[in-house]
């Protein structure tokens, strides 16, 4: 299916930009493993400018040209040569302005994570097509934004105007992506920050005088969550968002730290919608993605400072009211 920008793109040169967007490179073992990939590519009327394996990849991604997006299909890659290849996918779509999509397999969630989670790099696992091909139009969509404020000069940078051809085309890609993904499970927009606020500025009184939740009622709040799909279907409660800052807390309380593929399993919704509700939660600056000193390859997640001094102070206004954390 391809992209429209009408017949006046040349005259924006974001719009002028996109429309050359229209080349991707795929790193995948074999033509088998990328055929999906390609797929999707087609799909979003994108062609496949070359394929090529992991150890050639990891011998040199920078020194691949004439692309202007990269994808990665790593199911089939040993996590040795995903863990060389993955942080120059990173480097040379900072440098280069490019998208960057990534398929991993649920084992190399954590490989992953470390690498990308935080940058421009949108992760998939266990995939459908149609998450497939949304996410390969929304990296196709954000490189060209990237490119286009790049190139500006900061002096002559002025806001887009309502109804400029900037605006129509983040709108339509937007509803592009709506609707290749419209057969995907958990379609949540992860490609721009929540809507939430910040903590008030004002004065909130020392901690000690907060009521404070335990874990067991926290991890109590989370079975109770999870009874619902005995009665509901359980599409109806696809958002994982909260479970996911619930789990992350009582992790807190009992100073335990979570792998990011177990708080994609804790999320209890496809992995690829667990990962774009990491990296939406991320973005937002509630989650913060930490190191594991013995194992490079892992990457932990926790709350930030601002995330958990919101569960503190949802958890202490709820028991102050003289109710239940739901």
């Amino acid at each position: 299916m391809g992209i429209k920008v009408g017949p006046n793109a040349n005259a924006d040169p974001y719009q002028a930009d996109y429309a050359r967007q229209g080349s991707a490179l795929v790193v995948a073992e074999s033509d088998g493993d990328a055929h999906e990939a390609v797929a999707a590519l087609e799909a979003a009327g994108i062609r496949t400018c070359r394929r090529i394996g992991f150890a050639e990849a990891a011998a040199g991604l920078e020194r691949q040209y004439a692309m202007d997006l990269l994808l990665i299909e790593g199911e089939a890659a040993p996590d040795a040569l995903l863990d060389l290849v993955l942080p120059q996918a990173d480097t040379v779509a900072r440098e280069r302005q490019l998208g960057l999509v990534a398929t991993v397999s649920p084992e190399q969630i954590d490989i992953a994570a470390t690498h990308l989670l935080g940058g421009e790099a949108l992760m998939l696992c266990r995939p459908t097509q149609g998450d497939r091909a949304a996410a390969v139009a929304v990296a196709r969509m954000r490189a060209a934004q990237r490119r286009h404020f790049r190139v500006r000069s900061p002096a002559r940078a002025v806001p887009e105007p309502d109804g400029s051809p900037l605006q129509r085309l983040s709108e339509e890609m937007a509803r592009l992506a709506e609707e290749l993904a419209r057969l995907s499970r958990g379609d949540e927009q992860g490609n721009g920050a929540m809507p939430l606020r910040e903590p008030d500025g004002g004065y909130r009184g020392p901690d000690e005088d907060r009521p404070e939740a335990t874990a067991a009622e926290i991890r109590a709040v989370i079975r109770a969550r999870r009874m619902r799909s005995q009665f509901f279907r359980g599409d109806l409660f696809a958002d994982p968002a909260w479970d996911m800052l619930l789990d992350l807390f009582a992790a807190h309380l009992e100073r335990r730290r979570v792998s990011v593929s177990s708080l994609c399993i804790a999320a209890a919704v496809p992995p690829t919608t667990a990962l774009r509700w990491i990296g939406t939660l991320h973005d937002a600056r509630l989650f913060e993605r930490q190191a594991d000193p013995s194992d490079r390859r892992r990457a932990y997640i926790a709350l930030s400072p601002m995330g958990l001094d919101g569960m503190r102070g949802y958890a202490a206004a709820v028991k102050r009211a003289g109710l239940a954390i739901v």
